[in-house]
């Protein structure tokens, strides 16, 4: 049997790192058993679905790597969607409804009041062709619920393990809305069938859709796929979502610079047993992925761990391997390897690149001071020891200290009020050149 996975993100925002891992750990999944990744559109909301989240969305999982093997719309099957509810129909699954929001609102009061759970009463299924006949005169169009059976409905989930569900305890969903459109739970499943969809991943959010689910494959007489729920990933505050915002894997590889084998190295393992260490290809991931490593338990996304993995990639790459994301041609093997232990983003060795060659230095500073110091400068050639020597020997000269004395120094030396350690900096910038910025 192939194995094959699907992410099914929907177009209606950006990608952020709560669904990216869930595409990430299917990808990875698929990939470590020889087997086949499927992207699905989730467009059927119309009015919220944007050709331009699509495209982001696509973007994003090529920048991240995640390259599927096949993929199509949702909205490119509402005929196949058609031909499911009439199937249902037929079988008693589905049947319609006519209650407005407000009348089911009052329904789920009075049973919450009543200290019963608010189940929907079936009041549907019992209406005669005459009662239909006068709501369609009155103007209204009726919604179609899946009828669940009373029934346990059981599965061994990858991560959960066992899950129990009793379908009496289970409000008939909604299936089709009154507009005629279809409600994500009918047409997933019709997907997975379609698709042989061998093992559905997803969070643990969507374990009760799975229990109608279940339900679904059997009335359509499909076999079931193996589900596996992660636990889903959350702030310090709250849980991460696409309506929250700040998490967008666009903001991440953008205004904040990190790398895709960053993030990937890190979503991979986070929640898990395993530990979460910088890895620099997807390859090196598959071979040591394990799905049943994941924890039940939520887990949280502290950002400062994703940048201290981020860091440690970027202290492993050669120069060949970054030359031509630099920026700046002059950078060559020797500057980066001196500038590489202490870069955060790759980007920030254009900033050490640019503070050691050209700066744009201050005019209004203290000349006495500055050339007090550059009389003070230790002989010889520099190295990352002379800062320390170099300011103690100023202090004991002038009594300055702490901000007092090293931040004319940064401003002469770089133009700037904070960056690089200037222990790290003047080795860089070199003795004549730290002496000319000074005098």
């Amino acid at each position: 049997m192939t194995i094959i996975t699907r992410f099914a993100p929907s177009p209606t925002g950006m990608l952020h790192i709560g669904n990216s891992r869930t595409a990430l750990i299917a990808w990875l999944y698929a990939r470590a058993h020889g087997g086949k990744f499927i992207l699905r559109i989730d467009d059927t909301d119309l009015a919220r679905s944007t050709k331009e989240y699509e495209v982001a969305i696509k973007d994003d999982l090529t920048w991240l790597g995640l390259a599927w093997d096949e993929t199509f719309n949702q909205s490119s099957r509402i005929a196949k969607y058609d031909q499911a509810k009439e199937s249902l129909i037929k079988l008693g699954r589905l049947y319609p409804c006519y209650e407005t929001q407000e009348e089911l609102e009052v329904k789920r009061k009075l049973q919450l009041a009543s200290h019963k759970p608010p189940i929907y009463d079936r009041s549907g299924m019992h209406l005669s062709q005459e009662q239909k006949a006068k709501y369609h005169e009155q103007g209204r169009k009726p919604h179609y619920r899946f009828l669940m059976e009373d029934a346990p409905i059981r599965w061994n989930d990858m991560i959960k393990g066992e899950i129990h569900y009793e379908g009496a305890n289970i409000s008939d969903p909604i299936l089709i809305r009154e507009d005629g459109s279809m409600t994500y739970i009918l047409c997933s499943a019709v997907d997975d069938v379609e698709y042989n969809i061998t093992h559905i991943i997803r969070g643990e959010d969507h374990v009760s859709n799975t229990a109608v689910q279940i339900q679904i494959f059997d009335a359509l007489g499909a076999d079931l796929p193996i589900f596996g729920h992660l636990s889903l990933v959350k702030s310090r505050e709250s849980k991460i979502s696409k309506r929250e915002g700040g998490y967008d894997i666009a903001s991440m590889r953008g205004e904040e610079g990190l790398e895709a084998m960053a993030i990937n190295s890190f979503f991979a393992r986070i929640g898990s047993s395993e530990p979460i260490v910088a890895t620099k290809t997807l390859d090196q991931l598959i071979e040591g992925f394990d799905i049943s490593t994941f924890s039940k338990s939520p887990t949280t996304y502290l950002p400062e761990e994703l940048e201290r993995i981020n860091h440690k990639l970027i202290i492993s790459l050669e120069y060949e391997e970054v030359k031509d994301r630099l920026g700046i041609t002059e950078i060559d093997e020797a500057f980066w390897l001196a500038v590489r232990p202490n870069l955060q983003k790759i980007h920030e060795a254009k900033d050490w690149w640019q503070i050691c060659h050209k700066p744009v230095l201050p005019q209004d500073l203290d000349k006495d001071y500055l050339q007090e110091a550059a009389r003070l400068l230790p002989e010889g050639a520099i190295d990352t020891e002379t800062w320390q020597i170099w300011t103690k020997a100023i202090s004991a000269k002038t009594g300055k200290s702490g901000k007092d004395l090293f931040m004319p120094l940064r401003l002469a030396l770089t133009g700037m009020e904070q960056g690089p350690e200037l222990k790290t900096l003047l080795p860089l910038i070199g003795r004549d050149e730290v002496l000319r910025r000074l005098l």
